[in-house]
C-alpha cells in the first residue's frame, strides 16, 4: 500500500489519499491522472489492468484500487 501512495503521490501531492474517497467521480483525478496511474500500477505491481477494470468504483480511493491491484495479483 505505502507504494501505492508513493505512486498517487507522485501524481497530485495536494490528495489527502487516505481519506479521500471520490479520486474520479469528484475529477481529482484526471484523464491523463488515471492513464498515468494505471501505466505505474502495472509496471510496479507486474499485473495488467484491462480497460473492463476502469471503473470509478475501482480508482475513486487508494483503497479501492489497492483491493484492485491485489486481485489481479492473485490471477
Amino acid at each position: 500500500m505505502e507504494d501505492l501512495i508513493r505512486i498517487l503521490r507522485d501524481i497530485d501531492d495536494s490528495v489527502d489519499y487516505g481519506k479521500e474517497t471520490a479520486l474520479i467521480d469528484g475529477q481529482i483525478l484526471d484523464s491523463f491522472g488515471v492513464i498515468t496511474l494505471v501505466s505505474e500500477l502495472e509496471e510496479a505491481f507486474g499485473i495488467t489492468i484491462e480497460a473492463a477494470e476502469m471503473t470509478p468504483q475501482n480508482f475513486n480511493s487508494a483503497e479501492a484500487i489497492w483491493a484492485m491491484v491485489k486481485r489481479l495479483q492473485e490471477n
